[in-house]
């Protein structure tokens, strides 16, 4: 059971209040290659760590042309979470962060899959989009080295995806993700298992096509330092010094050595390196054919090996979000910025939503863990207008779907794409995100009401009686007669909702009192 406390603080506004602090985190790592659990002791603002569990399960390996994970994989990766369920169970839902990654990000029954995991693992998962991924390995490579002036460059060669960083200091300045890595490259490149000379060089010639076009732009950014990070480097790192070809790290002569032997084996199967782990063998070709192109394309000599990795990160960003210093809240604050919001509507709109959210949650309504998503929702309710005004909660809603926001995973930014796309407009096409989650529908109303209620765009005396009340198969509002007889346009728009909430199966009822 993860260890909590309780400490007072006094908030901005002056009031004291008590937050809740968790001592000890956990973070899932469900990669194409290998699943990691962490588990660290928070002391101070600092992670220690506590246990950590690995299963290499190949995920990436068990996608087909088709794109869908086979019964074995799905089987040998249930299994695996089995294992790690044992380990978390009992810790609150808050204090552990699941993260899937390429292979899940490409297979086309990972739906599926998932339930099937969470329901094996006790906690949800989140598919993370290839920068976010990327952020999070920065998180956690800089955290396990010493403090640097300088930029840094980092590279994560996973099993599906690779990932560039560059950075300085606590933050990413530059981040890709790109679709190549140790299992899918040994598949495509090695798939007999035999190390030919042409697909050695078939495959280091796909690496630096791909990395091309990131070379010059990171070049321009400049950096002083490569760091490499998770099994890939740290495999290369250990054979390279097991065999007295680098004292720490690895090398382009390092690796150039590496690259012979790998050749003159012929067949993976005939690989006898010191340092070359058992569960490497399979995989190990297809990442050093990623690395010599990264090499070669990037003008690298030297790469340092850092301890941490996704998982690190992972536990790092959640440690900012139980600590109340959330990175989504920044990425709001700056989407707001960029798309020049109206920050006086959004706090008209803003406050009486949160109202009728209140009365819901005062009769018992559960909104946790997603009550932070309206009040997200209402600041960047209306960034599409910048695209334009016509349709405007279409183009925030596009917006939020399919771009890079740092600290939300693909399933959150979806979320929130479906409550600002629900603000306004004809319900039936929220019809199947209403029925997969209830919640949705509730903070869409309140959204929705705010907005209409807030149409005039100028500062309303609200009436003193309003209300919402969930019912049981709807909601129902509360008005004051008096005041909806002075604002027809409010009163005409309500009358809408009563068809718009009958369209989706829930009703929407007006007691004006």
């Amino acid at each position: 059971m993860a260890a909590l406390c309780d400490r007072s603080v006094t908030r901005a506004d002056g009031i004291l209040a008590v937050v809740t602090q968790y001592t000890t985190l956990g973070a899932v790592d469900l990669g194409s290659n290998s699943f990691h659990l962490a588990v660290g002791r928070v002391v101070d603002d600092q992670i220690y760590p506590l246990d950590s569990l690995k299963e290499t399960v190949r995920l990436g390996a068990g996608i087909g042309p088709d794109r869908t994970l086979d019964p074995e994989t799905e089987e040998r990766a249930l299994a695996a979470l089995k294992r790690f369920s044992e380990r978390i169970a009992g810790m609150p839902r808050e204090t552990v962060r699941v993260v899937g990654t390429n292979a899940l990000r490409v297979a086309k029954n990972a739906g599926a899959f998932l339930r099937r995991a969470e329901s094996t693992l006790g906690f949800p998962i989140e598919v993370i989009p290839g920068r976010e991924e990327a952020r999070l390995i920065y998180l956690g490579v800089v955290h396990s080295l010493p403090m640097a002036s300088h930029n840094r460059l980092v590279v994560d060669i996973g099993g599906g995806s690779t990932e560039f960083i560059i950075g300085h200091k606590l933050s990413a300045k530059a981040m890709e993700s790109l679709y190549m890595g140790c299992v899918s490259f040994s598949e495509r490149f090695f798939a007999d298992g035999k190390i030919e000379k042409k697909a050695m060089k078939q495959a280091e010639l796909a690496a630096r096509e791909q990395v091309q076009g990131l070379a010059a732009r990171y070049e321009k950014l400049g950096w002083r330092e490569a760091v490499g990070s998770s099994g890939t480097a740290r495999s290369i790192a250990e054979i390279l010094q097991k065999n007295g070809q680098a004292d720490t790290g690895i090398t382009d002569a390092g690796l150039d050595w590496l690259r012979e032997q790998l050749l003159a084996a012929g067949d993976f199967r005939k690989l006898a390196l010191q340092g070359l782990r058992e569960e490497r063998v399979p995989v190990v070709t297809g990442g050093v054919a990623i690395m010599k192109g990264i090499f070669d394309e990037m003008g690298l000599h030297r790469m340092t090996v850092a301890e941490g990795a996704l998982r690190d990160g992972v536990l790092w960003d959640l440690l900012g979000r139980v600590h109340h210093r959330d990175i989504r809240e920044v990425t709001v604050e700056q989407f707001g910025k960029r798309y020049h919001v109206d920050q006086a509507q959004s706090h008209r709109v803003g406050m009486l939503a949160r109202a009728l959210a209140r009365d819901l949650e005062a009769a018992g309504f559960e909104w946790a863990p997603m009550a932070e998503f309206l009040d997200w929702a209402v600041k960047l309710h209306e960034i599409g207008i910048s695209i334009a005004q016509g349709a405007y909660h279409k183009h925030s809603a596009y917006i939020l779907a399919n771009a890079d926001m740092p600290g939300f995973s693909r399933q959150e930014q979806g979320w929130l794409s479906n409550l600002v796309l629900a603000q306004r407009g004809k319900l039936p096409k929220m019809r199947a995100a209403f029925e997969d989650d209830p919640r949705l529908a509730a903070m869409a109303l309140c959204l929705r009401l705010a907005v209409i209620f807030h149409r005039s765009r100028r500062t309303l005396a609200l009436p003193r009686r309003l209300h919402l009340e969930r019912k049981a198969k709807g909601f129902r509002l509360e008005i004051s007669h008096e005041w909806l007889e002075k604002h027809t346009l409010v009163q005409v728009a309500l009358e809408h909702e009563r068809e718009e909430w009958d369209s989706v199966g829930l009703g929407f009822e007006v007691l004006e009192t």
